[in-house]
């Protein structure tokens, strides 16, 4: 049972829906992301809803990005276990 069912929800609030994410240069995400699930070390190359291209260095593992991204680039992203969340 949900007794949170009827709240409405925010950026706030936490995530109610969770994918696997396959680095990709060309494709963008199904949905544009709340936060994103480090599992294994490394950098994350990534384009902001903006449209503004960035690798965030060395995230280490087990890390929760709170950011809104909706491509998670192939080339220069050597971390593994991205989880997007939204």
């Amino acid at each position: 049972m949900d007794t949170f069912k009827k709240h409405t929800r925010s950026l706030t609030s936490p995530p109610e829906h969770a994918q696997a994410i396959v680095p990709h240069n060309g494709q963008d995400l199904a949905f544009a992301t709340r936060a994103l699930y480090v599992g294994t070390a490394g950098n994350i190359a990534l384009r902001m809803l903006d449209g503004t291209q960035v690798t965030l260095a060395n995230v280490q593992g087990g890390t929760m990005l709170p950011i809104r991204v909706d491509r998670v680039l192939a080339t220069g992203t050597t971390a593994g276990a991205i989880i997007a969340l939204w």
